[in-house]
């Protein structure tokens, strides 16, 4: 089961180490419809990572709101899974025992203990249940985050750039597995990325953000059929059409601010 995720005007500001105000997202607007897989582009800073935590609940904005299925948006919840850059496995437990730890802070891991397995094998896992996060690659511990998230049912997954230290092989191989687990869980999956060919593998849209304060500058739709080749003619086409567009978002004149 997906959802759908409305993001309606929403402002968020910080005050720094040395008490200047800092504008992180001006004025975001964004529909997102169930099953939808989104990836947010842009320059460091542009706020990308405060949207999703705001989406997961992590954070709230100064003014604006965000809704899920209609739902307003004010804390966090199971229902929205989330992927740290760099996993956040916890190292003393091991890949089952990560899996696994949501359902045992819910406390329904008596009643969905036999799910765990299944999660393992939904991400190639198996043989390493007894592993723990050191004795694992990078790519495998992602894994290992990703069924952590998929565990709850989540109607939507949050990814904040899940694969961005991994080498390109690896990264090409979670990428392929990302996709296998979105086609067969049907949920809506909202990436943040910095890698433009990423973004145009696996969206259905790519929101292209400017720098700080970080707003929407495009929307574009991905309308390449799948499975999308990276040295195709169109995949090509696509990816300098967005190039050219994250420029021009750079490039953009920022609004000024009295606060």
């Amino acid at each position: 089961m997906s959802s759908s995720i409305n993001i309606n005007n929403v402002n968020r500001i910080y005050t720094d180490v040395d008490g200047n105000k800092v504008n992180a997202l001006y004025d975001v607007s964004l529909d997102i419809r169930p099953g939808e897989f989104i990836s947010i582009i842009g320059p460091s800073g542009c706020g990308k990572t405060t949207l999703l935590r705001l989406i997961a609940g992590l954070d709230k904005p100064q003014s604006g709101g965000l809704t899920i299925d209609g739902d307003r948006i004010t804390d966090v919840s199971p229902e929205r899974g989330y992927v740290f850059q760099q996993g956040g496995l916890f190292p003393w437990l091991t890949v089952e025992g990560n899996i696994s730890y949501g359902l045992k802070t819910r406390r329904v891991y008596k009643q969905k203990k036999d799910s765990v397995g299944k999660y393992i094998s939904m991400v190639g896992l198996d043989g390493f249940e007894k592993s723990y996060p050191h004795q694992i690659s990078g790519g495998m511990a992602q894994r290992v985050a990703i069924a952590r998230a998929l565990i709850n049912e989540p109607k939507a997954l949050l990814l904040d750039e899940p694969m961005g230290a991994l080498d390109s092989f690896t990264r090409a191989d979670l990428q392929d597995k990302l996709l296998e687990l979105w086609k067969e869980n049907g949920i809506t999956m909202i990436l943040v990325t910095h890698d433009i060919d990423e973004a145009i593998y696996l969206s259905d849209r790519i929101v292209i953000m400017t720098p700080r304060p970080g707003k929407i500058s495009k929307i574009i739709d991905v309308d390449l059929p799948r499975p999308r080749h990276r040295g195709g003619v169109d995949f090509l086409t696509m990816r300098k059409t967005i190039l050219e567009l994250f420029e021009l978002a750079q490039a953009l004149p920022q609004p000024e601010y009295v606060i």
